[in-house]
């Protein structure tokens, strides 16, 4: 009889506490390598954050996260402080002097 609760609890209740996910695009100022794993580890790293993956053609990271935990303005001023543009978040000024040269404005 327990089981048989406990199941019925486990299949109807657990909708209830699943948590909404979301995933965004978030155009970046990034130019290599060294830009798309520098940025995705900072999201990935991020509470509320499922992955994020950057495309370096199209300079555009796919962020999917759960909408609880974290919101999209929250992503791009993480992407920002570490010094690159997030959509129409500008960098962080010192924090992209603190890049490699490679990956600074121009640096390509």
């Amino acid at each position: 009889m327990k089981t048989i609760i406990l199941s019925f609890l486990m299949l109807f209740c657990a909708p209830i506490f699943a948590q909404k996910t979301t995933v965004i695009q978030i155009q970046t100022s990034a130019q290599c390598g060294d830009c798309k794993e520098r940025i995705e580890t900072a999201l990935n790293q991020s509470k509320g954050v499922a992955y994020a993956e950057l495309n370096l053609e199209t300079k555009i990271v796919e962020v999917k996260f759960k909408s609880a935990k974290v919101d999209p303005a929250t992503l791009r001023l993480i992407i920002a402080k570490i010094g690159y543009d997030a959509d129409q978040i500008k960098a962080d000024a010192a924090a992209q002097k603190q890049l490699p040269l490679c990956c600074q404005p121009g640096g390509h």
